[in-house]
Order: C-alpha cells, then sequence, then structure tokens
C-alpha cells in the first residue's frame, strides 16, 4: 500500500508544469462558467412576494432597474394575481411586458401589450405600447429566406402608432424602422427572383421583377431588377453567373433610413 502511493506521489511529481497550469485553468472556467449560469437563470434567488402592493411595486422596479427581469416579473404578476385593482397595478402590467420584452420573450410581450391596450386605451403609456408592439414584431424578422411575418406585422404596428400618434416622439424611428422593413420584404420578393432564375422559370421572375419596380423603384435592388428584367425581355435571361445580383439581401440596418 505504502509502494502504491509512493509511486502515484512520484507520477505526479512527473506531471508537466503546463498540464498542472491547464487543470488549474480547467477548474477556475468551469466555476466561472457555473457563476455565469447562476447569474443568468437566478439560480437560488427568490422573490419576497408576501408585501403589501406599494412595497412589491418598489421591488419589481427595483429589480427591473438592474436587469433581473426574472425576479420583478415575479413582483409584478403578484400584484395582479392579489391586487388587480390597486393603483400600482397599471404600472406592474406595463412593466410584466417590458420584462418579457427583455427576456427576448417577444410573443409573450406581444400578448401583454395588447392586453394593456385594451384595458388601458387612455394611458399615457399607450403610444410607447404601441411601438413596442411594433419592436415585437421587428425583433422576430429573421433571414430573407424564411417567414415573413415579422417584418409584415411590425410595418402595420409602426403605422397604426403614426396614425394614431403624429407626434410621438418614437414617430422618427418608427418611420425608419417601416422603411427597413419594408426593404426586407423587397429583398425577400428579389431571393424569389433568384430561385426562378436559377430553376429557369423566366416567366414567374419576370412577373416578379415587374412588382419589384412598379411597387417599390427606390429600393435598393431595383438597378439590379431593372438590369435582369431587360435581360429577360431580351431573351438572353443570365444563366450563370448570376450570384452578384443577389448579395446582402438580410434585414437592413434602420438607422440607415433616419432623416
Amino acid at each position: 500500500m505504502i509502494e502504491r502511493k509512493c509511486a502515484h506521489t512520484r507520477s505526479t511529481s512527473r506531471m508537466p508544469g503546463y498540464a498542472i497550469l491547464l487543470v488549474a485553468i480547467s477548474l477556475l472556467v468551469f466555476v466561472s462558467s457555473c457563476t455565469t449560469m447562476k447569474e443568468t437563470f437566478r439560480i437560488g434567488e427568490k422573490a419576497d412576494v408576501q408585501l403589501p402592493a406599494e412595497q412589491l411595486i418598489i421591488k419589481g422596479m427595483e429589480e427591473f432597474n438592474i436587469g433581473k427581469y426574472f425576479l420583478a416579473i415575479e413582483y409584478f404578476n403578484e400584484i395582479l394575481d392579489r391586487y388587480p385593482f390597486s393603483p400600482q397595478a397599471p404600472l406592474a402590467e406595463l412593466k410584466a411586458a417590458d420584462s418579457s420584452y427583455y427576456m427576448e420573450r417577444y410573443e409573450e410581450a406581444l400578448v401583454l401589450y395588447r392586453e394593456f391596450e385594451e384595458r388601458h386605451p387612455t394611458n399615457e403609456a399607450i403610444s410607447y405600447v404601441m411601438y413596442q408592439k411594433g419592436m415585437c414584431s421587428y425583433n422576430r424578422i429573421d433571414r430573407i429566406d424564411r417567414d415573413i411575418t415579422g417584418a409584415i406585422e411590425s410595418i402595420q404596428a409602426f403605422e397604426d402608432l403614426l396614425r394614431a400618434f403624429p407626434e410621438s416622439p418614437y414617430n422618427e424611428e418608427a418611420q425608419a424602422r417601416i422603411k427597413a422593413a419594408t426593404e426586407f420584404l423587397v429583398n425577400h420578393e428579389f431571393n424569389v427572383v433568384e430561385f426562378y432564375l436559377r430553376t429557369e422559370k423566366y416567366s414567374q421572375a419576370e412577373t416578379r421583377l415587374n412588382y419589384i419596380l412598379a411597387m417599390h423603384p427606390d429600393s435598393t435592388v431595383a438597378p439590379q431588377a431593372r438590369e435582369i428584367l431587360d435581360l429577360i425581355e431580351a431573351g438572353t435571361p443570365p444563366k450563370y453567373g448570376i450570384g452578384h445580383w443577389f448579395k446582402n439581401l438580410s434585414l437592413p440596418d434602420w438607422m440607415n433610413f433616419m432623416d
């Protein structure tokens, strides 16, 4: 037994210094990762909800303001469950929606914003709520070759905001995001043109190109659309090397559309 122990000791002592250092770093990374995961998922943290509404809203806002949305939403929901008619309830509803939004639960947040708008149509925060509804859809915009529902719904929501509150402080940004989402939809149409060209369905490609040029003559892809359309009408549709017409067709940066 003594010999085995000594042999183990000698083996350990012969371990290269860099190997020991590597093990130490691995342990440090593991502990750090556990700490990060704990902070992310709020493991071990629990809201003290056995409080009156006045203190619950204070606690909720304290957690919200430091980014602890998981805890904040517990306080806000407790107000809505136990004190639904309290003066704190409307703010709790709004901040519960905001908490879901900042946790990137956009569909859940959209439902909560809609419910707030229905219950408090004259609330001073309605223009903000309408803007946030648009943002919930806008943040769900994916690649041009996938579902385009987010772009369509965000445009509709932002346009509703512009009609209801023409002097809203959110309007300039809403207009820029409408333009970006519209450009995204045009890019989607142009991406379909590429598919038709690759499959040699030139009649369908021509129809899509005419639509783009008629409805969105000032879009970024309009010059390329015109060039391709001219080639098709001349009887020489592009067959090879068409990739250079179809670049950077993701959602444009809305900041490029600010006045």
